[in-house]
């Protein structure tokens, strides 16, 4: 695991009141006091008067890496680079783990619909089986792809169905339909080396899984996106990631949107007709951003907040050196009507806390605090910049309002830790840390009681819902 994340890194680098007895958590931490060096101790939890830390489920597996977060009902799925794991959260306040299942393949990105889980598969296999072995992509005989689970028994769930593609998946993202599902399957860099992944690699593969009969899913195609290869990356674009296909795509169904985050473009298209997505608008970033990441909507479905992973989620990247504008967020306003809408940038956000040298962060995982009311906010895993929920209603000036954090987990080199994704659902925030365990937090601030009332009965978060 350590290779794969080492070869990650390799490839991407080409106001509630506070509680009557304050516990450490409480001191706050100014912008001003980081900059002049006072960071947290090792391992020391440190947050916002306005966020509670609840509870930790441990890792089992500390050498492991804990990914990303889907959730139905009273359960929430979490990835990690060995499987999944199903925890209890009926209780958020004592979450308890249901199951967990063995599957290796990293980096597992998970998603549920129904009674069916999916999980990607983005290194080279032995076989499509959960008891496969890494083995060379350039051998033919090798997989990578989707794996489809039934979770109908949460303490035993049942492998269904794999369906091997170009390039394997690295993220994947749910369409929803009616009788059927479609799953863009999202996947970078091909070599001529690899008999299943050689370049071009300009689109995304297509899943269509027939909810009634899982077994039959299959690819049904591979829409260019990038007709003209996309960003060529250096020399032209020194520091940029020439694009070679999406790393994250996130899907609005109520406005047949989505937004693509391309390694070294952004996309806006239209997904009325899901076998065939079409590009409305495409935006570059070639001064501060390295490698576009994820994409959230707000609710009004008029900005979408991009992500720029610097450095691969490797590197120490929140401190002065870097400074506040690369390896962060970038909001864009949608402006203009149907095929006419354009991705018009406004503004970056970056935690305003400065991190250590050893820790690595950087911008990841976040999904809406349900607010409505036209207010935009979102919460937001920065690995060892912890969880900040920060608010971008006014697109040319964000401001972080809360947050989340643990001290570096090493003092003496950089180390691969925090939190990979920070999700809001109903009533509280979860956070899978890479190598702590499961995070539940709660948040109280006037900003966010709204989002109290809203129940929902599943989120994945890249498939995102229309809250109100």
């Amino acid at each position: 695991m350590a290779a794969a994340a080492a070869g990650l890194l390799a490839t991407l680098l080409a106001a509630g009141p506070a509680a009557a007895t304050p516990d450490p958590g409480d001191l706050r931490i100014t912008p001003d006091s980081r900059l002049a060096g006072d960071l947290p101790g090792q391992d020391q939890i440190v947050h916002s008067p306005n966020i509670k830390h609840l509870t930790t489920i441990p890792s089992t597996n500390p050498n492991g890496i804990n990914t990303d977060l889907a959730f139905q009902g009273r359960y929430a799925y979490a990835g990690n680079y060995d499987g999944f794991t199903i925890y209890d959260i009926a209780d958020p306040k004592a979450p308890k783990t249901v199951s967990t299942v063995l599957c290796p393949g990293g980096q597992n990105d998970i998603s549920v619909s129904g009674d069916l889980l999916f999980l990607s598969t983005d290194s080279s296999r032995s076989d499509d089986s959960c008891n496969s072995v890494s083995q060379p992509a350039t051998e033919k005989s090798s997989w990578e792809g989707i794996k489809i689970f039934d979770i109908r028994d949460k303490k035993n769930p049942k492998y269904v169905k794999s369906v091997e593609t170009a390039c394997g998946s690295h993220t994947h993202t749910l369409v929803p339909g009616g009788r059927d599902i479609y799953v863009y399957v999202s996947s970078y860099s091909p070599n001529e080396a690899f008999p299943d992944c050689r370049p071009p690699h300009d689109g995304i593969s297509v899943i269509k899984v027939p909810r009634k009969e899982p077994a039959k899913a299959a690819v049904v195609g591979f829409p260019v996106l990038f007709p003209d290869g996309g960003n060529p990356g250096a020399p032209a674009n020194p520091g940029v990631a020439k694009t070679t296909g999406c790393h994250d795509i996130t899907v609005l169904p109520s406005k047949n949107l989505a937004a693509g985050a391309c390694m070294g473009d952004g996309i806006l298209f239209d997904i009325s007709r899901p076998e065939q997505p079409k590009v409305i608008d495409r935006v570059q970033d070639n001064v501060n951003f390295a490698f576009w990441h994820s994409a959230t909507f707000n609710e009004s479905a008029n900005k979408v907040v991009f992500t720029d992973e610097l450095g691969g989620g490797g590197g120490a990247t929140c401190n002065a050196a870097t400074g506040p504008d690369r390896g962060a967020d970038g909001i864009y306003e949608i402006q203009g009507r149907g095929d006419q809408r354009k991705l018009v940038f406004r503004s970056y956000f970056k935690i305003p806390r400065h991190q250590a040298d050893t820790e690595n962060c950087v911008a990841h995982n976040g999904s809406l605090v349900p607010v409505g009311g036209g207010r935009d906010i979102m919460v937001q895993a920065w690995y060892q910049g912890g969880v900040s929920v920060w608010d971008f209603t006014d697109a040319a000036q964000p401001e972080e309002i809360a947050y989340f954090e643990r001290g570096p987990l090493t003092t003496d080199r950089l180390s691969l830790g925090g939190s990979w994704s920070a999700y809001y659902y109903n009533g509280h925030i979860y956070s899978n840390d890479i190598v702590k365990g499961f995070d539940v937090l709660r948040l109280d601030d006037w900003r966010t009681e709204p989002a109290k009332w809203v129940w929902m009965d599943r989120l994945n978060v890249q498939s995102q819902p229309a809250y109100h």
